[in-house]
């Protein structure tokens, strides 16, 4: 075989092992609190728990709130950015990042807000007219 043809396979090789292994490290399944400690990179579903203290400090420019995941566990969160407008109105929550000495500190976090439209008076008329 001539030289080129080798390097070329190997390059094509060591390139497709790399984007699998980068592929699969970035793939994030859906975790409570208790998995995400064994993580580097987790994605958590709860909801927020109101009892807890939450708040947005100037001091060290983070949004903190207690969160409960759907095994029941409650920790703290910290997002490094201000508090969402409708944070208090999610009916559930998603936050990406990574659990350290028992708390969770996220880099993304996703809302999932009640629909304005579903429990409109417009939309009963509609699906009854449908039906």
């Amino acid at each position: 075989m001539k030289p080129k043809l080798i390097i070329g396979i190997v390059s094509i090789i060591v390139f497709t092992s790399l984007l699998m292994y980068n592929f699969g490290n970035s793939i994030s399944t859906y975790v409570n609190f208790e998995e995400a400690e064994a993580r580097t990179s987790s994605h958590v579903v709860g909801t927020w728990d109101s009892t807890g203290e939450y708040g947005f400090s100037r001091d060290t420019m983070q949004f903190s709130f207690h969160m409960k995941d759907r095994a029941g566990n409650v920790r703290k969160v910290i997002y490094p950015r201000p508090k969402p407008n409708n944070f208090e109105q999610a009916t559930q929550l998603v936050v990406i990042g990574e659990m350290r000495n028992n708390v969770f500190y996220a880099n993304e976090m996703l809302m999932k807000c009640p629909s304005k439209y579903n429990d409109s008076p417009d939309f009963e008329k509609a699906s009854t007219i449908e039906s």
